[in-house]
């Protein structure tokens, strides 16, 4: 029955679906998997950065990117889908400091990139993003850092850590047992990576892993080198 529906974006399946938003979250559990964690004094980020061919340069893209110097994001998806929703993020965010002359606080850039999510939800003749986001910030009024993500629906959650992409189940279920309160910024590296290990295939390097931290000294993206050291300490 929800086939009759599948192929309009506007209009509400009898179960009260919109299908088309159900092929977006399809679209991302298919994706690489990325991991945020929140930790006590910072946020980590980690995502796989997979190439199909040994041809291809590792340093032209990058899946964890700042938006402001307090906040950063990355992504499980469609990559392009991504790129749109950086530009929005990043223009939001300077709208938002050119009218207050302050860093916009984490959970209104949040809100504000949820809301273009979600306008691409009610519109004919366009798509929901086929993307989910995570993002995390440090904003410098409290003091605290923030983990959010956003879904192709529009909605928005903050989460303690989480996973995303493919087998995001098993990554949330070890989590789940290795998550506590009073984790530091360190040891929440050393969890993110060993949670995209649980469905990683191959090798993991520093080459084909990314990860971005952010705490009171700003976002930032750790170079190969970095990786490399996180990596050589778990194996």
């Amino acid at each position: 029955m929800s086939e009759r529906y599948s192929f309009s974006l506007t209009t509400f399946s009898p179960s009260g679906k919109l299908v088309q938003i159900e092929y977006a979250l399809a679209a991302v559990g298919a994706g690489s998997p990325s991991v945020g964690i929140k930790a006590c004094n910072g946020v980590v980020l980690a995502t796989e950065k997979k190439h199909k061919s040994v041809l291809f340069d590792e340093n032209s893209i990058h899946k964890v990117d700042m938006v402001t110097k307090n906040i950063g994001m990355t992504y499980s998806g469609i990559g392009p889908d991504y790129r749109v929703l950086l530009r929005s993020a990043r223009k939001l965010a300077q709208q938002y400091y050119l009218m207050y002359e302050e860093q916009i606080p984490t959970a209104q850039l949040v809100q504000r990139v949820a809301n273009v999510m979600q306008e691409y939800t009610q519109q004919g003749g366009v798509r929901p993003f086929g993307v989910s986001l995570l993002m995390a910030g440090w904003d410098e009024d409290g003091g605290h850092p923030f983990l959010y993500q956003c879904d192709p629906s529009g909605a928005y959650f903050a989460w303690k850590a989480t996973a995303l992409g493919k087998n995001f189940v098993n990554g949330k279920t070890f989590l789940e047992k290795r998550y506590s309160d009073d984790l530091e910024l360190e040891d929440a590296v050393h969890t993110a990576i060993l949670t995209l290990k649980e469905s990683f295939e191959g090798q993991m390097t520093e080459h084909n892993i990314e990860i971005g931290i952010c705490n009171q000294d700003g976002f930032r993206r750790l170079s190969p080198a970095e990786v490399k050291d996180y990596l050589a300490s778990i194996v």
